[in-house]
C-alpha cells in the first residue's frame, strides 16, 4: 500500500534559507540566566490534564535535556536516534524516554531512562518543568519533562537502545521554518513536523520539542490535537 499524501497547510521554506533566518536574540548562553528563565516558564505553564489517567493508554515520560550545545556558547537539547534493533520505532529520532514503570512517577521514569539509554545521573533538582501530555496513536500518554544538565555533561549512549545522540541548539529549534504542519486524508487533525537538518521529525517528538519552542519564545501553545503520521500509528 502506498504512504499517505501530505498536503501543505503552512509555509515550508527551504531548509537552508530557514536555518539562515534567525537573530542573535534567538540565542540563549548556556548559563544560569537561561536556567532561571525557562524554569519560571516552566512554573507558569499551566499544564492540561496534569496527572489525570486516560483509560486505554500507558503512562510515559520522555526528558527534554537542556545541556551545553557543542559550540559551549548556546543551550541546546538532547535528541536521540533509536537503535536500529529495537522491535518497536527502531532508528526513529526520539527524545530519552520510554513507559513508567509501575508505582513510577513520570518524573522518576524520564530520570530512570535519561540514565539507561545516555548514562546521565540527573536528580529532581535538576527538574525545571514539566509540559503537557501528548496522547499517542500507538497507545500511550507522554509527559515531557524539563531537566537542566550541568556544564560539561558527557552522554555515553547506551548500543542496545540508542545508535546516537545530538545537541540541537535552541536557537536552532526557535528558527523560521523548524516546524511545519501538513494535511492529510487519514485524519482531520495537522500533522507536526520539525526540519532536522532537511529531515522530517514527526510527532510524538516533533509536538513535544514544538511545545518547548513555543513555551521559549513566552507563549502556551497546546498540542495533543497534532497528528502522527500515519505509519506512527501502530
Amino acid at each position: 500500500m502506498s504512504g499517505p499524501s501530505y498536503k501543505s497547510s503552512g509555509r515550508v521554506p527551504s531548509a537552508a534559507t530557514a536555518r539562515l533566518v534567525y537573530s542573535a536574540s534567538m540565542k540563549h548562553p548556556f548559563n544560569a540566566a537561561t536556567r532561571q528563565m525557562i524554569a519560571a516558564r516552566g512554573a507558569t505553564f499551566a499544564r492540561l490534564g496534569a496527572g489525570a489517567a486516560v483509560p486505554g493508554l500507558k503512562r510515559a515520560a520522555v526528558a527534554i535535556v537542556l545541556a551545553e550545545a557543542s559550540d559551549a556558547r548556546d543551550t541546546a537539547l538532547l535528541l536521540t536516534l533509536r537503535a536500529s534493533g529495537l522491535r518497536a520505532h527502531s532508528s526513529q529520532w526520539a527524545l530519552p524516554g520510554g513507559r513508567c514503570d509501575p508505582g513510577e512517577t513520570p518524573v522518576e521514569a524520564a530520570l530512570r531512562e535519561l540514565h539507561e539509554e545516555l548514562g546521565l545521573h540527573l536528580a529532581s533538582a535538576d527538574v525545571i518543568g514539566i509540559l503537557d501530555d501528548y496522547p499517542t496513536r500507538s497507545g500511550y500518554l507522554i509527559t515531557p519533562v524539563m531537566m537542566w544538565a550541568p556544564p560539561g555533561t558527557r552522554p555515553v549512549p547506551n548500543p542496545d537502545e540508542v545508535a546516537s545522540v545530538h545537541r540541537i541548539a535552541l536557537s536552532e529549534i526557535a528558527r523560521v521554518g523548524a516546524f511545519d504542519f501538513v494535511a492529510i486524508p487519514e485524519s482531520h487533525r495537522r500533522v507536526v513536523r520539525y526540519d532536522h537538518l532537511g529531515q522530517f521529525i514527526h510527532a510524538p517528538t516533533a509536538a513535544l520539542i514544538y511545545q518547548f519552542s513555543e513555551l521559549l519564545a513566552g507563549r502556551e501553545t497546546r498540542v495533543a490535537d497534532l497528528e502522527q503520521p500515519v505509519f506512527a500509528w501502530k
